[in-house]
């Protein structure tokens, strides 16, 4: 069974170590703050200038006031700081960030992202991606495997505007996760009853299918 944005997002947060500073983007990637353990410390920082986010308000708890940089109502942690955008980007190219998550609309088997524009459509611009994938030297992505037409957006090249090149080292999608190493997507783990031959057909770039792949633990 293919995973929700929910199962996607508790799986990543399996990614996330103690100690680690993480930046999360716009959309599947905020709700990592929900799955993270507790017996950990981790900071979650948003470009927008808050570092120490912590799990979405409950309905009712909402302060409009407190926001990421999708403008989403978040909740912060005892010792959480706000900041300028200047000081946020300081930290982001400054390489203070351990693990940034992502979207994507596409990604390709050398690891090229593009995750900001669909040439024709409105859009408000890149934001922080562009930092974020540059500067971030541990980049997750999360995403679904195919688009609304049943196309595979895990590509050999990718067809719309590039955010990054040559920076995604993981993807956890609704069917698998997924290692990008010599420029070819490696299969990991396939999601909860979903068959290797489903997500070979669904990755449209080379994929390495390396002995037996056991499901996902979430």
């Amino acid at each position: 069974m293919a995973l929700d944005k929910n199962g996607i997002a508790k799986r990543i947060a399996k990614e996330v170590k103690d100690g680690y500073y993480v930046n999360l983007g716009i959309g599947i990637p905020t709700l990592v703050a929900n799955f993270v353990r507790d017996d950990i410390e981790v900071e979650f920082q948003s470009e927008n200038g808050v570092l120490g986010m912590g799990p979405f308000p409950f309905e009712g708890e909402e302060d409009a006031d407190i926001i990421n940089a999708g403008k989403q109502t978040i909740t912060t942690l005892p010792g959480a700081s706000f900041f300028d955008s200047a000081t946020s980007f300081s930290m982001i190219r400054g390489k203070h960030v351990d693990l940034t998550i992502l979207g994507a609309m596409e990604v390709a088997e050398n690891g090229d992202i593009a995750n900001w524009k669909i040439p024709g459509k409105m859009v408000k611009g890149m934001g922080g991606a562009m930092d974020l994938v540059a500067s971030a030297e541990n980049i997750i992505v999360a995403m679904m495997h195919t688009n609304k037409r049943g196309e595979s957006k895990l590509l050999k090249k990718c067809s719309l505007p590039l955010t990054g090149v040559g920076c995604v080292t993981k993807i956890v999608t609704n069917l698998a996760v997924l290692e990008i190493k010599d420029d070819k997507f490696h299969l990991l783990e396939r999601a909860p009853g979903v068959s290797v031959e489903e997500i070979q057909n669904a990755t449209e770039g080379t994929l390495i299918v390396d002995g037996e792949i056991p499901e996902m633990e979430l």
